[in-house]
């Protein structure tokens, strides 16, 4: 190795990056899958990304099977928080449904969940984690300067994480910055159900322009969010979730040959804000209607399902089809995705949320099996599914459409005929999307 070549490759290896995250093994669902995996592949591509986490967070899913895609020499960095959120839960238990952004709706608020909602809506702007922001600024200025790091990523939600980039940026103007948002601020579903006074929405649009406008880059992981944000003045990027190579095991893809049962599985946490009435009821009809489908048919739950939506499909015809698995890791869980037929996606049915792409949905297109995904009209999501010819995409409004496709899918796997091939899925592997960001940076 020349002299010049060794300096070029130490120079490399001197390229830091600070990643600011709430969300970090042993911390589960899909939240927490973007940055470990962006910090598994980043090395290749010439950065040492370095976290900061928390050190006692308080997470609303465990999942110790990502730990094992914790690089071995990534260096992390915890530092303690104080949350409000063990205080919460004793008043109201339902109050765990909030750590991920879950909220009973209409008739189903008590008295209690609709008081919780507004003391989170106005009383911590923009979220309960606000209280780690000013130790945090005040513990990395001094780190950023010991370590000679010039790059921060911060992710959100929670979005506090994007208050403390900013502290950092206005501290250190030449800090390059990137906010990532895995989902929006103020243009998520959820925030209208808030109960926000004129006051507290003004805060919360207020900080959401403010990082908008100092950060660097933003990046979203929709094209629609991407063009919103750059129509409220951030210089926006998209790089979509994706799906690990890594994880998707040739014996575990094989099993999905040898099940018995048409199983149409739902992967992950459903609240009552995406639940899709609409497929309960057409599942409903099939089984009443046709024997063959009901003598085949299993609907299976991997993950959190709301009690609520849970308890109105037992009480339904479709009571002796269910299989709840629960929550269980993520190794498990991709293995599930590999044992069913179809696949099941939902999101919010509000136009506001048709940017919104469901992690998940990448490595449902990892296992090349068909998915069935319900939304906005026109979303993101169903652009996906079209460009990879991967499945379908509803409105919460269609009816004999999804009965139909849902037929004709079964008609499939009763001749054996499933295995539809999908497309153009290599471009959302994550080890390609790490190599979109390094670009970037």
């Amino acid at each position: 190795m020349t002299k010049n070549a060794g300096f070029r490759l130490k120079f490399m290896e001197d390229k830091k990056i600070l990643i600011i995250t709430y969300y970090w093994p042993p911390a589960g669902g899909p939240g927490v899958q973007r940055w470990l995996k962006f910090a598994k592949y980043l090395p290749g591509f010439g950065w040492k990304p370095i976290i900061y986490t928390p050190e006692n967070p308080s997470y609303p899913l465990l999942d110790e099977s990502l730990m094992k895609d914790i690089p071995k020499d990534l260096e992390i960095v915890k530092t303690k928080i104080w949350e409000p959120y063990q205080l919460a839960e004793k008043l109201n238990k339902s109050n765990k449904k909030f750590k991920a952004g879950q909220f009973d709706v209409g008739a189903n608020q008590s008295w209690k969940s609709k008081l919780s909602i507004w003391v989170r809506g106005n009383f911590f702007i923009p979220d309960a984690r606000v209280f780690w922001v000013k130790p945090s600024t005040e513990f990395l200025e001094k780190y950023l300067k010991e370590n000679n790091i010039d790059t921060v990523v911060t992710s959100g939600p929670p979005h506090s994480m994007h208050l403390i980039g900013l502290n950092l940026k206005k501290k250190f103007s030449e800090l390059k910055w990137v906010a990532d948002f895995r989902d929006p601020w103020t243009e998520i579903s959820y925030y209208k159900h808030l109960k926000l006074t004129n006051r507290s929405d003004k805060k919360h649009r207020f900080l959401e322009s403010e990082v908008f406008k100092n950060a660097d880059i933003t990046l979203a992981t929709s094209y629609t969010d991407a063009e919103n944000f750059r129509k409220n003045g951030a210089n926006a990027v998209c790089i979509t979730n994706g799906f690990d190579e890594a994880d998707s095991k040739p014996e575990t893809v094989k099993l999905a040959e040898t099940h018995a049962k048409f199983t149409l599985s739902y992967i992950g946490v459903l609240e009552q804000l995406r639940n899709p009435e609409n497929l309960w009821k057409a599942l409903e009809h099939l089984v009443q209607k046709n024997s063959d489908f009901a003598e085949n048919f299993s609907l299976k739950f991997v993950g959190r399902i709301d009690d609520k939506i849970l308890n109105a499909i037992e009480n339904s015809v479709l009571k002796s089809h269910i299989l709840n698995l629960g929550y269980v890791s993520h190794d498990k869980a991709v293995e599930e995705m590999a044992k069913s037929s179809l696949l099941l996606i939902t999101n919010f049915p509000g136009e506001a949320s048709k940017g919104i792409i469901p992690g998940k949905i990448f490595e449902y297109l990892a296992t090349g099996k068909q998915i069935i995904s319900f939304g906005p009209k026109e979303a993101d999501v169903s652009k996906i599914l079209n460009e990879t010819n991967a499945g379908r995409h509803f409105s919460y409004h269609d009816s004999e459409e999804v009965e139909d496709f849902i037929l004709n899918t079964f008609e499939l796997w009763k001749n054996g005929d499933l295995s539809q091939s999908t497309q153009n899925i290599e471009q959302f592997s994550r080890k390609n999307l790490t190599k979109q960001l390094s670009e970037i940076l």
